[in-house]
């Protein structure tokens, strides 16, 4: 079992891992990108200690190379659960269970919102990970949301166990042939149901499902982590970058504004030795 688990691979994520490290904790580090896509499309860094006028690539150069020399590695993998358990924590990433004492959640922030219904429906219908829930499916009618073409694996391991999908890429340059699929370019405005999903409604008509995958490369934290407590789509911690839940910690974009990379940073730190003091108290 490790000692944390950091979820993320922004400065947040690297800031918690460095100091981590640092402070002799065995963690595992796990993000569904090996580098943070905000970092690497930033053109131009003016505010980050130490470093003026750095690019994002650059940036993130500078970040993979303190890490690598600090003998860090970050495990490729989008987490689609934690869940407590006996006084620690489960952590769900594809076919894989990871434990750990505690959490840092390095998430970021989301920008586009959920489907209406989504959370109704999730584990009733609606699921993240094709690989984990696909089989629950073999033979019925499913609904894809693919957010990006790296995803498009999955919905090739959802053809093979469907009946019909239904796949709406919200990317250009999809490549989706399967005799089985259908293309929808459109936006699903709400999901409705009973005890579980049913329909995926359009601005204009709907389709009759089982079931409906969203393949995106983040999660939002109240589906992540259960009972967390959320105000105005942001994590609610305290100086200690505590959550409501004893042994989650958040930082970075996701406990709120202002968005920027060395406030990240500051709370991965802040979070990692929050972490070690938690751990220390039991």
């Amino acid at each position: 079992m490790y000692d944390c688990a950091i979820i993320g691979g922004g400065p947040a994520g690297v800031s918690a891992a460095l100091n981590l490290k640092a402070l002799g904790k065995n963690f595992i580090w796990l993000s569904s990108s090996a580098v943070s896509k905000k970092v690497a499309q930033a053109e131009l860094i003016k505010n980050y200690p130490g470093l003026p006028d750095v690019t994002g690539g650059e940036l993130g150069w500078t970040f993979r190379n303190h890490c690598e020399g600090m003998n860090i590695r970050l495990t490729e993998e989008l987490v689609t659960g934690v869940y407590e358990t006996d006084g620690h924590f489960t952590l769900l990433a594809k076919d894989k269970q990871y434990e750990a004492k505690t959490v840092i959640l390095c998430l970021g922030v989301e920008t586009a919102k959920p489907i209406d219904g989504e959370q109704d429906f999730v584990g009733r219908g609606v699921s993240y990970c094709a690989t984990c829930d696909g089989f629950l499916y073999k033979g019925k009618k499913i609904a894809v949301l693919c957010t990006d073409k790296k995803f498009e694996h999955e919905i090739g391991f959802l053809a093979e166990i469907a009946e019909k999908l239904y796949v709406m890429p919200m990317y250009r340059g999809y490549e989706i042939d399967f005799p089985n699929a259908e293309v929808i370019l459109k936006n699903p405005v709400k999901l409705t149901g009973g005890m579980r999903l049913e329909r995926v409604a359009f601005k204009n008509g709907g389709i009759d499902v089982d079931g409906m995958f969203i393949l995106k490369g983040a999660l939002s934290p109240a589906t992540l982590v259960h009972g967390l407590e959320i105000k105005d789509g942001h994590i609610v911690v305290g100086r200690d970058c505590a959550t409501n839940i004893a042994g989650v910690f958040a930082a970075g974009d996701c406990t709120g504004r202002p968005y920027q990379y060395a406030k990240a940073a500051g709370e991965g730190n802040v979070a990692a030795h929050s972490v070690v003091e938690y751990l220390s108290s039991k």
